[in-house]
């Protein structure tokens, strides 16, 4: 039996996500990754420098020794790899339901369309800071694995689960039937976020951020149990989204 049309390109968009490979680099994020057990390493490009840097974290890996001058990796041209660079393929996490099934009073990161890697970047290190179980962005409009984000990351997308989810509303509701609070950030909402955490500081937190810009879709807010923000104490004020998400993930950390 012949199979369907949009099965086929199914496998085949699994088969060519299996596939793909990235280059990390810079020395932090390289040495984090060599560390890391559950990253499946392939090529590791190393001055005699950086190799010498790099000690004993190499590991097994044979190192491919290079001119910094002619460094022989795809990168960037603004990319400063500091003599190191590793490729590697994309982390697997596991499904949603083990890596956020609550324990407690645990606290999750969604991002609706946030595609900066710099900022989901920063965000993966506040979240590991504050102790969240995962960041949760979508297969589209979201920044994927990549160099830059693991290098602002500085080692944080090693250790802090960063899962990629079809659909975001859906995800959300998922999270709700596993018993989280979802609170969505919106600078124009009524009520503060502390206010709306207060009644459930013990129990799972989810917090919704949106891309600059943009913020957060109508349909993310209809699905997320409160829409709420942070005060300010002037007039006007806003915050970088990577800078919200620290000062939130503080906040629920400490109501």
């Amino acid at each position: 039996m012949k199979k369907p049309k949009w099965v086929i390109e199914k496998e085949k968009a699994r088969r060519a996500e299996a596939s793909e490979t990235l280059w990390l680099f810079g020395l932090h994020a390289v040495r984090d990754a060599l560390r890391n057990p559950r990253r499946e390493k392939l090529r590791l490009v190393v001055t005699k420098n950086a190799l010498d840097r790099l000690g004993d974290a190499v590991g097994d890996i044979e190192p491919e020794i290079a001119d910094a001058r002619k460094f022989p990796v795809p990168l960037d041209s603004g990319s400063v790899h500091q003599g190191a660079a590793l490729e590697v393929r994309a982390l697997d996490w596991g499904p949603l339901a083990e890596v956020c099934a609550p324990v407690g009073a645990d606290r999750v990161v969604l991002l609706d369309r946030v595609s900066d890697p710099h900022n989901v970047g920063a965000i993966l290190r506040s979240a590991e800071v504050f102790g969240a179980r995962a960041v949760i962005g979508t297969l589209r409009h979201a920044a994927p694995e990549t160099g830059a984000l693991a290098k602002t990351a500085s080692g944080a997308l090693e250790r802090q689960p960063y899962l990629r989810e079809r659909n975001l509303a859906e995800t959300i509701k998922a999270l709700q039937e596993m018993g989280y609070t979802v609170l969505a950030l919106d600078g124009e909402a009524d009520e503060t976020l502390e206010e709306a955490a207060a009644p459930v500081a013990d129990h799972p937190i989810a917090l919704v951020f949106g891309a600059e810009g943009p913020g957060l879709r109508e349909r993310t807010k209809d699905v997320a149990d409160k829409v709420v923000k942070i005060p300010f104490a002037g007039a006007f004020g806003s915050l970088n989204v990577s800078n919200a998400a620290a000062v939130a993930l503080y906040a629920v950390r400490n109501t």
